[in-house]
């Protein structure tokens, strides 16, 4: 008989799953376990049980729905470092609370913008919703419904607006995005150049006339109230007699803006000017409008603006005009000439965004910009507003501040997901990861932005996160976490795998955040909730080459967690609650939380005993459920393990629905916490030794004993065998374990909520 000293002198790669369990040559084997539940990794490697759930707000008005994943979608509102608020984006409504130092005020619940029409979200794509945020606007997309502002109007009050786009100072011309959805050589010719009305006929079938109008802010297949591009000028669309013929508005004076700089050629000692002008479609004799042309081969500019007669027609990109004078020289010129005109042109397109084409499905803020990214038509398509313009999406004459257009155009057709703003612009789509680089420094401009394409892993519909200097996403299909992180050495992005090691706890994500600091430790973590409830938290560290999981459940009455958001270094969640009363009558509840350092169980609310021994909980418990009671004494963050207790309906207090006695707590503790218990377990890898034969994994071997080096331990069962010191313990306890198996573990649990902190274990091994 052989006995060894088998050490796992830290947990920093968390729980592993089952797959990694023949790894001794590796040292993720000594540095990780089979199972860590609801405990954090520690900065030092060690693990403490987490924190507990403070209550914050109960959502009564939602009924649970299972078929739905989620009924609440948490995200962050930041406007400055005192001013921070949680949004819940919720079933045609959504509530903003303000984040205090103690918990969450409700300051606004909106079912409607402000023309007063109904909120467009639905709880059937909640985690589909992508947002951002620059100052006091939030932008709230998705491809079935124009974008949304949430403005912030003052500390307290919010409002969400449609989203529109700016307009010129006449009101006339709208600054929005216009794309090509017909054949290069199809024409649209308008009967007038201004009015109500007009007929607008194409040279090819174009107009939807199958559909029906099913509202405006959602997806139909008819082009009414869709907005037309003819040149500069807009003709909004009124009605659809055929596919090749519709009525409609037009803003303004029909004007063409000519495809080339510089379109005029004056000759020496003529009047004639030769104009450039593709596809014109004019005959002699016609009389149209020239604007904003400049002097040209010695005529001014005011001999060549204005009403002009059309001459000779020398091809279809050419005709002549008459100027008001000679001109001295033979030259090009003109600048950026427009046309007044009605005639056939090849010169229009449509608005990008709408009922009929769809809606942006992904928003970002970078480098000053407002970028939008993939409609329904438009899957592959990105905007970009102006410089420091979020609201003008004009592409102007493509100076460096001008509004950018441009589509993926890999090969196959990339459906863009997510846009994220980070050293770079990122793109995530439903098949690759590309990025959008900025040359020497240089900020994107219509003249450089191009894609480069990095990855061909794809996101599914989970938002990604920045972490640790990388972006996490989901790749699709939602059963691999990796990080997309930009390396000098490769002048490349790569995409990561990081939860190879633990791929057990990854089922069907549907919400993550990424808290810093968080825990009282030095690092960032991520939350990862899955559709079962779980949170699978990833801690990583890669200055110091540490990265883990753990995962967090809950236990008795609730149902998992649902979405979760961090704010600076505090981590908010909703948790559902599920109680049975004593008829068989099921209540169900979606509450707030905060992770909390003060907290031990979950769900929980603290308050003073009076003295009758009563804790009021204000309804935030139904009658009949069972909670755990713990006490605090003044000065003390360590509490005392009173029992197990059953809510009452109220009987003593008429201010209060219910309430629970908590026997002998009046004048021993100064506060009682009462929530939730939730198991905390900790199973260390199977404990091997490697022998001249070899490693012993499946032979008989046995534990004899096991040493924890704990920290401010209040209660510990190692194997069976309970540790209730009169005060918090830190130090090493062994405990003596019996026992033969093939793949022998050290198992530990905590059936009591109180402090838990274990540095590492080390097995003594008999073989």
């Amino acid at each position: 008989m052989q006995r060894f000293r088998v050490p796992f002198h830290s947990f920093q790669f968390g729980e592993v799953s089952e797959s990694m369990l023949m790894r001794l040559d590796t040292p993720v084997y000594e540095s990780s376990a089979q199972r860590i539940e609801n405990m954090t990794l520690r900065a030092e490697g060690g693990v403490r049980r987490r924190f507990g759930t403070k209550k914050l707000y109960s959502f009564t008005d939602i009924a649970r729905d299972s078929s739905k994943t989620m009924q609440s979608r948490l995200t962050e509102f930041i406007f400055s470092d005192d001013e921070r608020y949680i949004v819940s984006v919720e079933d045609l409504q959504l509530r903003v609370f303000q984040v205090t130092a103690t918990g969450v005020t409700l300051v606004s619940t909106i079912t409607q913008d402000t023309d007063t029409n109904a909120l467009p979200f639905s709880e059937d794509y909640l985690n589909q919703y992508t947002t951002s945020q620059y100052g006091d606007v939030m932008l709230i997309c998705h491809p079935l419904f124009a974008p949304r502002i949430l403005l912030r109007t003052s500390l307290t009050t919010f409002e969400v607006q449609v989203f529109s786009f700016d307009k010129r100072a006449d009101d006339n011309i709208i600054y929005q995005p216009y794309s090509v959805f017909h054949a290069a050589n199809v024409t649209l010719n308008p009967s007038a150049a201004t009015g109500t009305g007009i007929t607008i006929v194409t040279s090819a079938d174009y107009f939807d006339t199958t559909g029906s109008l099913t509202g405006s802010d959602y997806l139909s297949s008819l082009h009414v109230g869709v907005v037309l591009r003819y040149g500069d000028t807009e003709i909004t669309i009124t009605s659809v007699q055929s596919a090749t013929s519709a009525t409609g508005n037009v803003t303004d004076e029909l004007r063409l803006r000519l495809q080339i700089l510089n379109p005029l050629r004056t000759i020496e000692s003529s009047t004639a000017v030769e104009v450039t002008h593709i596809d014109h479609g004019f005959s002699g004799g016609e009389t149209i409008t020239l604007e904003e042309a400049s002097a040209t081969g010695g005529v001014s500019a005011a001999n060549l603006n204005g009403s002009r007669t059309v001459g000779n027609i020398i091809d279809d990109n050419t005709y002549t005009i008459t100027a008001g004078a000679s001109a001295t020289d033979s030259a090009d010129g003109g600048g950026y000439v427009k046309v007044v005109t009605h005639a056939p042109t090849t010169q229009w397109a449509e608005q990008s965004f709408s009922a009929k084409r769809g809606y942006p499905a992904a928003v970002v803020f970078h480098e000053n910009r407002l970028i939008f990214g993939g409609t329904v038509d438009q899957p592959d398509a990105i905007w970009m507003s102006k410089s420091g313009q979020f609201f003008n999406f004009d592409t102007g004459t493509a100076a460096d501040a001008d509004s950018i257009q441009i589509s993926i155009a890999t090969g196959d057709v990339n459906e863009i997901r997510y846009l994220v703003s980070n050293r770079d612009l990122q793109v995530f789509t439903a098949s690759s990861e590309l990025y959008v680089p900025s040359y020497l420094n240089q900020v994107i401009t219509p003249t450089n932005v191009q894609f480069k394409q990095q990855t061909p892993f794809g996101c599914t519909f989970v938002n990604p996160e920045s972490l640790d200097g990388a972006t996490l996403f989901f790749q699709a299909g939602g059963k691999v976490l990796r990080e997309y992180l930009y390396t000098d050495g490769e002048n490349a992005y790569s995409s990561v795998a990081v939860s190879t090691i633990a791929s057990h706890l990854i089922s069907s994500p549907i919400d993550m955040a990424v808290v810093h600091g968080a825990f009282e430790e030095a690092e960032s973590y991520c939350a990862i909730v899955m559709s079962d409830g779980d949170i699978a938290l990833f801690g990583s560290n890669r200055a110091e080459k540490r990265a883990g999981w753990t995962r967090l459940s809950q236990g008795g009455d609730l149902h998992g967690f649902q979405s979760v958001v961090a704010i600076d270094d505090r981590l908010f969640v909703s948790m559902w609650e599920h109680y049975t009363d004593g008829t068989g009558a099921v209540t169900e509840t979606l509450h707030l939380c905060e992770f909390n350092a003060d907290y031990y169980v979950d769900c929980s609310v603290q308050a003073a005993p009076n003295a009758s021994d009563i804790v009021a909980l204000s309804g935030l418990f139904e009658a009949g459920e069972s909670v755990y009671a713990l006490g605090y004494t003044t000065g003390s963050t360590v509490p005392t393990y009173i029992g197990v207790f059953s809510v009452t309906e109220s009987g003593s207090n008429p201010s209060v629905t219910t309430e629970v006695v908590v026997t002998d707590s009046y004048g021993v503790y100064d506060t009682v916490e009462v929530g939730k218990f939730f198991s905390v377990a900790l199973t260390t890898n199977p404990i091997d030794a490697t022998l001249r034969s070899g490693g012993q994994t499946g032979d008989p071997r046995g534990v004899s004993a096991a040493v924890l080096d704990l920290i401010d331990t209040d209660h510990v069962v190692v194997g069976g065998y309970a540790y209730n010191p009169a005060t918090t313990f830190s130090g090493k306890k062994e405990f003596k374990l019996l026992g033969y198996g093939r793949d022998p573990q050290v198992p530990v649990t905590q059936t009591k909520p109180l402090p838990l902190q274990i540095n590492g274990i080390i097995a003594e091994l008999v073989v």
